[in-house]
């Protein structure tokens, strides 16, 4: 019999009942036997190794603190890792820089940004103080910390205004050298810390400025090749140095004639020495693909040791340059007990804060999870 129309009731069930609750019933059955795999059980950030010690990487703030709505994520990032210290035994906090979006803006448009420099600035310290005491904070500066929008000559900043040793007592316990920035001045934008691990390894970090002028690179030099820091696995900070297709950044277009970019930087100052083994920045990234935040690659220096260099961003991850500033996502870096072994997780507090949410708090693609060594 051929129906018009609409089916009869009576067939469709019967219909139904003969072809389809079958395959229901196996997927019900299914999924009560196997229940994850439908959702995968949240766990917290914990660390693989009990005697281990971890660095916190958070990447360029910006986009939080040029938005008023944004303010917040990045203080539940800082309030986050102070609720952490303890059970990830949180030795160090490091910043990419980009700490602001624009360094001296009175009047924000409402479209690029609705707060003005000066409440950019208070907010990204606001949110950084929640560390103090707490645990040494290390920042960069970024393009967007200089001038009135981003790096042009001459440099000028607002970041020594904010950010100064004796705000956190904690940094300035570290602290060792501070080089002159471009008005002259010696400040946090270069700046050596010596930090001793819970392993007794011996770190140096040098935070360099963007796209640190000639003097700023030369200062570093002399910082890494004194003898009391022979001994020392050094990490270098800094802005602007990784492309996202692993290359270093050969030139950029800002109107600067005194600036040492990725290349650069790796020729004069990272290859040449015997004891750079990391180097830690941010910078890059587009709305149109994940993959454009993040760079990695591997070099060896002068003396013949592995040199690991990581670029990691995520600013326009949380709908693009006009969205919440990055989803929260930082990183976690384990230092393993065997005094060598890296083990790179990357974490969002955002989405873990809530139940709803927790089964994307954590990235575990190959770029977003994996371990590396320190010779």
């Amino acid at each position: 019999m051929i129906y018009e129309g609409t089916y009869p009731i009576t067939f469709c069930f019967k219909y139904f009942m003969r072809h389809i609750t079958p395959f229901v019933l196996s997927c019900l059955i299914f999924f009560a036997c196997f229940p994850q795999a439908s959702a995968q059980k949240y766990t917290p950030p914990q660390l693989e190794d009990p005697k281990s010690w971890s660095m916190v990487l958070l990447p360029d703030p910006q986009t939080y603190v040029k938005f008023e709505r944004n303010q917040p994520l990045l203080d539940l990032q800082t309030i986050w890792i102070k609720e952490n210290i303890v059970p990830l035994n949180i030795g160090l906090v490091l910043c990419t820089g980009d700490l602001v979006e624009q360094n001296d803006y009175p009047n924000p448009n409402g479209k690029s940004s609705n707060q003005t420099s000066a409440q950019q600035w208070t907010a990204v310290a606001k949110a950084f103080d929640y560390l103090n005491g707490a645990s040494p904070t290390i920042i960069a500066s970024g393009n967007h910390d200089y001038n009135k929008t981003t790096a042009i000559e001459p440099r000028q900043t607002f970041l020594p205004d904010y950010f100064y040793p004796s705000r956190n007592p904690k940094t300035e316990a570290i602290l060792v050298d501070m080089g002159v920035n471009a008005e002259g001045k010696k400040t946090l934008e270069n700046a050596a810390y010596e930090f001793i691990s819970p392993h007794g390894r011996k770190f140096l970090i040098v935070s360099l400025e963007f796209a640190p002028r000639e003097a700023a690179l030369n200062w570093a030099i002399e910082v890494v090749n004194r003898e009391k820091y022979r001994n020392h696995t050094v990490i270098l900070l800094t802005h602007s140095y990784l492309e996202s297709d692993n290359k270093h950044i050969v030139k950029e277009g800002y109107k600067l004639t005194d600036a040492n970019y990725g290349a650069a930087i790796f020729k004069k100052l990272v290859q040449p020495s015997k004891n750079i083994q990391l180097v830690l920045s941010g910078h890059i990234g587009s709305p149109n693909s994940e993959r454009s935040h993040l760079g990695f690659r591997t070099d060896k220096n002068a003396a013949g040791k592995t040199v690991q260099q990581m670029t990691f961003n995520a600013q326009a991850l949380g709908g693009g340059w006009m969205g919440n500033g990055g989803d929260g996502w930082l990183r976690i870096l384990e230092f393993l007990p065997d005094g060598k072994t890296i083990r790179v997780k990357t974490f969002s507090p955002l989405f873990a804060i809530s139940p709803s949410t927790q089964h994307l708090a954590w990235r575990t693609e190959q770029k977003d999870q994996f371990s590396f060594i320190l010779e």
